[in-house]
Order: structure tokens, then sequence, then C-alpha cells
């Protein structure tokens, strides 16, 4: 299996996290992505540097005023008198203020507020050139699942929490998402997508909500007691040419390999059903019963028989890195889910 990385991935290094009003160090660190290399180096994987994407490919799944936000939001908030370091909005734009004709306005504060869906997006500078680095990597391997093989792309910063024209949770663009279209674009007529991440995959359920032509799956943690709080519920279905094409599957906190295992079973059988010509599955190792904020307890061994299961569907595969931020156990969890895989 052919893997994908950018040096360029390094310039992002966020500081700003809040957790329950404590400002704390943010957990998406650089390191991540040399750990991720190391489980790689294991299976004997030496990735390939991939072309950072451009705005005519991104434009693909992002309109044009987004990411004129995300190239230009760092500079213009250095502008500011007593700025801080990173872009953080202060304000976003209530369901109130949208009912009545709200406007993200011309002003970098406005403009936070209304591209970013949470605190937990700062965006510094490089934060842009290692967006389009990591998407770069997606587009890359969706090269090579095109061509009817499967691939990785070591995408940080991750996307699966980005909505088409709002960033959030340590996601900018929706890497994924880049990953299907790019799969669309090539001539797959029905692309599915199976996130594992321990987080439910909002933006990209969000961006395909009301597509017939793309299945999405989620696997992740209660969003009653878990990040992104407000979906990811079993009952959001998608809507016209999509509905029924959304399959939420949120699992108690504190669930083990078991539960996780049969949920992504679940998920196996509506890809089955579905009849996809390719898949992209959005990886994430934050369901690690190591991870520092983790909602569910998988273990090494969870995650190998998960790329088995998984890497059995034989199809046509980009796997997108999203979350997993114990830097420690990233390498061998991507080891054993990968050779696992190749294994299937």
């Amino acid at each position: 299996m052919k893997a994908f990385h950018h040096p360029d991935q390094a310039r992002h290094n966020p500081r700003f996290f809040l957790i329950r009003g404590t400002v704390r160090p943010n957990y998406e660190v650089v390191e991540r992505a040399a750990a991720l290399q190391s489980g790689l180096a294991s299976l004997g994987i030496a990735p390939r540097e991939a072309e950072p994407a451009t705005v005519d490919q991104l434009i693909a799944v992002h309109p044009p005023e987004y990411l004129d936000f995300l190239a230009h939001a760092a500079a213009a908030w250095a502008a500011l008198p007593s700025a801080g370091p990173e872009v953080v909005a202060n304000t976003h734009p209530a369901p109130e203020m949208l009912a009545n004709g709200a406007q993200p306005g011309t002003h970098v504060v406005g403009k936070a507020g209304w591209y970013t869906a949470d605190a937990a997006c700062p965006i510094g500078e490089g934060t842009w050139e290692a967006a389009l680095a990591a998407a770069g990597c997606a587009l890359a391997a969706a090269a090579e699942t095109a061509a009817g093989r499967s691939a990785y792309a070591l995408c940080r910063p991750p996307g699966h929490h980005a909505y088409a024209a709002r960033a959030g949770g340590h996601c900018y663009l929706n890497n994924a998402a880049l990953a299907v279209e790019a799969l669309r674009a090539a001539g797959a007529s029905r692309v599915a997508t199976l996130d594992i991440d321990s987080h439910h995959g909002n933006g990209t359920q969000g961006i395909f909500w009301e597509r017939g032509d793309v299945l999405t799956i989620s696997v992740h943690g209660d969003p009653a007691h878990y990040y992104p709080w407000f979906v990811g519920h079993a009952g959001e279905r998608g809507a016209k040419a999509g509905e029924g094409l959304n399959l939420n599957l949120p699992l108690a906190i504190g669930t083990g390999d078991d539960g996780w295992l049969e949920a992504i079973r679940q998920g196996i059988a509506a890809i089955e059903a579905f009849r996809p010509d390719a898949l992209v599955v959005p990886l994430g190792f934050d369901a690690s019963k190591d991870e520092p904020l983790n909602a569910l307890a998988v273990t090494e061994a969870g995650f190998a028989r998960a790329g088995a299961l998984i890497g059995a569907l034989k199809l046509p595969t980009t796997i997108t890195q999203e979350g997993g931020y114990n830097t420690a156990v990233l390498g061998p969890l991507l080891a054993r889910f990968l050779g696992a895989w190749g294994n299937a």
C-alpha cells in the first residue's frame, strides 16, 4: 500500500485549546506526524511526498469565500491591536441571528465566528499551508484508489469535522470529502465512507447530507456525552436524495473492542448493500483506551481486527488520517491496522 505525506504539515502548531473553561495545551501536536511515520516505517512503507492541494481542487467541496478566509485570517488577525497569536473566535452567529439574515461581515473577528464552529480550530501562521498539504495527501491517495488500489494519507491537520464552509474540532479542510469528490470525478458512480474516529464525522455528514451517490457511516462515542455534542445521533438519516444514506452508530461511553467491532460490522453490511465503487475510511485512533480524552476503550488488537474486517471488503480505498493524540501509541496502532488490512 502506498502512503502520502508532506513536510508542510509541520507548519501548523496550534497552541490554544479550551476544556471545561480551562485553557490547556492543544493535543493536535506536530509530533503526531512523526509518530505515524514510525508506524509506516515498521511496515516498510516509505511515504511519498504529495503535491499540496490547489484552490481549484478544493472548490469541489469548499466555497471560495471560506477558502479566502482560511488563507488570509492569520495575517488579518496579527494586524489587530493586542491580538493573540492565533485566530480564535469569541462569538458565533446564533440560530436567531441566522434567522434574521445574519452575515459574516468584513472584519476578521466576525469572519472567525462565522467560519468556525468552535474554539478547537485555532488558526496560526502556517495553518493554511499545512491544511493544503494534508488535503494534497488525501487527493494523492484518492488518485491511487481511482486506479483500483488502496492508499493511506497521513493528513495533519485532520478533516472530518470541517463542513463545506466552517472549521471545527482541529479540522479546516475536509480531507475525506475531498477524496470522495475526487473519486466521483474519476468515474466512481457511488462512494461510501466509513468513519471510525472516536468522534462523529459531522462535517462529512453535513457535506453529503442530501447526496444520493455517497453513503456516509460514522462509528463514534455517544454525542449526548461527547464532541460534537449536537449531532451524530442514530436518527440522522440524510435528506432529499440522500435520505437513508447517512448511518450513525453511536456507542456508549467506555465501549471496548466487542461493541466497537460490532458497530463496524453493521457499517460494513450497509456498505455491501450500497455496492459502492470505492471506499473512504476516515481513520482515527482516538478510540484507543490509551487516549487522553477517550470516550471508547479499543485495544491494539481491536484496531487490527478492524483493519482486517474493512480490508476484507476488497474495495479500492482511501484511508485519511483523522484523530489520535497519544503520540506514544499512534505508530503501533497504525502498523497493526494497516498490517491486518494487507493480510485481509
